[in-house]
């Protein structure tokens, strides 16, 4: 799940931005700027999206990622898959969060479960 995590983000930053560096990339999403290099050159190479270098720019590494219409198919379905994994675990910590209230209510009434009164 994480890597459908960070490919989800990176996706949609760069459909939202195609302009955005390595280094601002790496910042938002808040890993390592070898790590999304490392991922581009996967959607890259997986076809997802592609890189083109501003041979006028006066920085020399600037790129515009574009997503491919194989890279927007894919990110349609990552992001059912991500938005499964996150419902799933918004319905786990809404469910802990139950019962933690309800251990925070019994100790301060008094009561211990498991315990003759």
């Amino acid at each position: 799940m994480a890597d459908d995590e960070t490919h989800y983000k990176i996706l949609r930053l760069l459909q939202n931005d195609p302009h955005i560096s390595q280094r601002a990339l790496a910042e938002t999403l808040g890993v390592s700027l070898g790590k999304t290099n490392y991922c581009l050159k996967a959607l890259v190479n997986r076809g997802l999206i592609k890189a083109r270098n501003f041979r006028n720019s006066r920085n020399k590494a600037a790129y515009a990622y574009f997503l491919t219409p194989k890279g927007m198919e894919e990110k349609a379905k990552v992001t059912v898959r991500f938005l499964k994994f996150k419902m799933a675990e918004y319905e786990s910590l809404r469910e802990e969060i139950e019962l933690l209230r309800q251990e925070v209510a019994l100790a301060e009434s008094g009561t211990v479960p498991g315990r003759d009164q």
